[in-house]
């Protein structure tokens, strides 16, 4: 199954994808559609007002998570080529929910830098309430997976040992354009590719991930009580801008096209703001 958040005249409404028609379920997005014990029942048997898909304003999948967490160095093949030793334990951070837009929406660069970079990344969005979480309840707890790319602001994020400043800009970070729920996809792994102006940059499989979804579950769940409609952001492979010789980062007017094999793909253009 696959759900989205629509955006309509003065509302927003949950949809099941059917087709090239979007089904509204009942919910005023995918978030509070999970807060139903029985979301996937009442998403399944939704009749609701029906959308054309090619016309759909689709908001991030989750406009308002509790929590977005993020994992940094999390491939192996990338973590490898640095040189460096694979992590015993994942490396975490947050972003806020002001730093999202929808699949399709415009990423703002902030005046105040000119080093905005790509991120490639595989979201796990959580659909029921878990703490302390044996491997098994944590497979369990996820609702399903999304597209994301972290968008850094690398000069804002390495001013300190802190990456929180750089990591949640407003309106940087492109999440959809839907859930896929976990029996429509290939446990094995998924091909990921990022576009920056038709050039590939990021081409990977998330098998090569060293800590997978239902292992971060897991870890976090042990830290703090994951909720309905939380986000974890699983990690970018190799192939980031600022890691270039010479640098290259994001300018007014790039595309930049992120791709998840079963999962969709995003299409944002970065526009300067201020």
């Amino acid at each position: 199954m696959k759900l989205a958040t629509l955006r309509l005249p003065r509302r927003t409404a949950a949809v099941r994808i059917d087709g090239e028609l979007a089904v509204e379920v009942g919910s005023p997005d995918v978030g509070a559609l999970l807060a139903h014990h029985d979301w996937r029942e009442r998403a399944a048997a939704a009749d609701g007002p029906r959308h054309p898909l090619t016309t759909a304003d689709l908001a991030p999948v989750v406009p308002q998570p509790g929590k977005i967490i993020c994992v940094g160095l999390n491939y192996r093949a990338h973590i490898l080529e640095m040189g460096r030793e694979l992590p015993a334990y994942p490396t975490l951070f947050a972003k806020f929910a002001d730093a999202l837009v929808g699949p399709y929406d415009d990423i703002e660069l902030p005046a105040v830098s000119e080093a905005v970079d790509w991120e490639a990344e595989l979201a796990v969005v959580i659909g029921a309430e878990v703490r302390h979480a044996t491997p098994e309840r944590a497979r369990e707890a996820i609702a399903g997976y999304a597209v994301f790319n972290d968008v850094s602001v690398r000069d804002y994020q390495n001013r300190t040992l802190q990456w929180l400043q750089g990591k949640t800009f407003e309106a940087t970070t492109p999440f959809g354009p839907y859930l896929v729920t976990p029996d429509e996809l290939d446990e094995g792994g998924l091909s990921m590719q990022c576009e920056v102006d038709g050039e590939v940059m990021q081409q990977a499989d998330t098998a090569d991930l060293v800590f997978p979804p239902a292992e971060l579950v897991a870890y976090i769940s042990q830290i703090v009580t994951l909720r309905p409609g939380d986000v974890i952001a699983t990690g970018t492979p190799g192939g980031v801008g600022h890691a270039r010789r010479p640098p290259r980062y994001l300018t007014d007017g790039s595309k930049l096209v992120t791709r998840i094999a079963g999962l969709g793909e995003q299409v944002n253009t970065a526009r300067r703001h201020g």
